[in-house]
């Protein structure tokens, strides 16, 4: 069996024969893989291929309406139509026996002030005062000075402060500062204002320009005045009157910004001071202000029987602490003054006063009408900027324009005057201690804000209430008097307030005290009928 296996196997080829070269054709198999590859836009080489691209919309290129109604059919139509039909002879009818009727009533509806006051409003309705922000810069406190003035710039995003003394202190030495925070900036720090400006004296009161943002005036206790252009950080100071002999020779109480009638876009400064002087500044080359012309008040030339106080130049002269112009006659304005008095004055005097001092062009005597007095000096007065009534011509005051205005003093009394009548209208009294500010509010008629030497600011709405505040806000802890308050006009619901305790505080009022009553102006013009009758 082994033997026929051997011979089966046959004989061993040679061992080289086994292993010699040998050429013979390639084999090719065909890869798939690459095909298959391609197929699918994959690669795998180690540089990146080109990348084909194509856009495709993701909206459907056709579109179909499809009503979700079931359509009716033909006699549902027409019984519809059957069912809808009027009988117009008998609706005339009826409309006839009916229009007497309802016009009487819609009369009614006409003449009725059930719903004076009321109006829609479809935002959140805000009932609470909240304190937005409290400002304050810690080198002016560590140095105990007082928030003296307060002002809005043009956009009502940026509230400037002066820093100074308003009791006793050496004020003629005094370093003090202006600063501003601007509201709208991200990461506002509440001690750190956006700018301050060192100043040698004591600053009384600041007014930012009506249209340029960035000027800001300042009143000082030197008698000087100032003006800076926040934009320039190395040296803000543009405009200045220096030490002239037109300069102010008493403290420097309230500045504002008056439009020049001559030049179109132009402002010219006013400033009200003690030494019973109001002048009307230009710029000048070289950044001096220049006197353009002035006013001063006089006992001999004002028209009241009754004794003013008298302060300076021989009891000749009456210290002026505050002034408001009309909003609707720009020549007429109101002061009020040392004396306890509130005095209506105008631009367009031209009777020259009697007053002796260098200034470089004559002064004018302005004051045409004294009202009742307060018990004490006069701190702020401030006209409606809303009410104006014309009277008619069968009147004994032919061509006067009824303008309304409030006053405070140091005898914690608000008065509300018309410009018309000596008498107050209407006396109120707000605090035990001084009223150092009234403002009207730029947005309600019927509103206005005081500020009180107890550390409240009390909030007035004539709609409601005729004798006492609607709400009443503590400006801190402590009863530090408030010396100032300021609406915001670029956005209505802010008011500003600044304390002795160098703090500013930032509220927003509710929308109560901001949303005006389509019929708020004729109740306005109402309310001063009932009271003058």
């Amino acid at each position: 069996h082994g033997n026929r296996r051997r011979g089966l196997a046959g004989p061993r080829p040679p061992l080289a024969a086994m292993f010699a070269d040998r050429s013979v054709v390639g084999a090719e198999v065909e890869s798939l893989w690459r095909s298959a590859q391609s197929a699918r836009c994959e690669a795998k080489s180690c540089q990146t291929g080109k990348i084909s691209t194509v856009e495709t919309a993701v909206q459907s290129h056709t579109s179909r309406d499809a009503g979700v109604q079931t359509e009716q059919s033909k006699d549902a139509v027409q019984d519809f139509q059957l069912e809808v039909q009027v009988d117009y002879a008998s609706l005339l009818s009826f409309l006839q026996r009916v229009e007497d009727a309802v016009i009487q009533e819609l009369n009614k509806n006409w003449k009725s002030r059930a719903f004076d006051g009321f109006e829609v409003n479809w935002t959140d309705q805000n009932e609470t005062v909240l304190c937005l922000h409290t400002l304050s810069y810690p080198e002016a406190q560590d140095r105990d000075l007082q928030v003296t003035s307060l002002s809005w710039n043009a956009t009502g995003s940026v509230v400037a402060c002066s820093y100074g003394r308003l009791d006793g202190g050496d004020w003629s030495t005094e370093k003090s500062y202006v600063c501003t925070w601007n509201l709208d900036r991200r990461g506002l720090n509440p001690q750190c204002p956006d700018l301050v400006v060192d100043v040698p004296s004591s600053v009384m009161c600041v007014a930012f320009h009506p249209s340029q943002p960035a000027l800001i005036a300042g009143g000082l206790f030197s008698g000087e005045l100032v003006v800076w252009d926040t934009s320039r950080r190395e040296d803000p100071v543009i405009w200045r009157t220096g030490m002239t002999d037109d300069t102010h020779t008493d403290p420097v109480y309230q500045v504002d910004w008056l439009p020049d009638a001559k030049h179109r876009n132009h402002h010219r400064l006013l400033s009200v001071s003690t030494d019973g002087q109001i002048l009307v500044w230009r710029e000048e080359r070289e950044g001096r202000l220049a006197l353009a012309e002035g006013f001063a008040l006089v006992a001999q030339q004002v028209p009241c029987r009754a004794q003013l106080k008298k302060v300076a130049w021989g009891d000749v002269a009456i210290g002026v602490t505050s002034l408001s112009f009309s909003h609707f006659d720009p020549h007429v304005f109101v002061v009020g003054v040392e004396g306890g008095y509130s005095l209506k004055c105008s631009m367009a005097a031209e009777t020259l006063a009697l007053h002796r001092s260098g200034s470089s062009v004559p002064l004018r005597a302005p004051a045409e009408l004294t009202f009742s007095p307060h018990s004490g000096p006069v701190y702020s007065v401030s006209c409606s900027p809303f009410h104006r009534q014309v009277l008619p011509v069968n009147t004994s005051a032919v061509g006067w324009t009824q303008n309304l205005f409030l006053s405070c003093g140091t005898d914690g009394h608000v008065h509300l005057h018309s410009l018309l009548q000596t008498q107050p209208l209407l006396s109120l009294q707000l605090s035990k201690k001084y009223l150092f500010c009234v403002r009207w509010s730029p947005v309600r008629p019927l509103v206005f804000a005081a500020a009180s030497g107890e550390g409240a600011v009390h909030l007035f709405d004539f709609e409601k209430s005729l004798q006492k505040p609607v709400l009443s806000i503590k400006q801190g802890a402590g009863k530090h008097p408030v010396y100032c308050a300021e609406f915001s006009r670029g956005q209505s619901g802010l008011l500003a307030t600044g304390d002795a305790a160098g703090t500013v505080r930032v509220w927003q009022l509710s929308s109560g005290f901001t949303e005006q009553g389509p019929r708020e102006r004729n109740r306005l013009e109402q309310l001063a009928s009932e009271l003058t009758d």
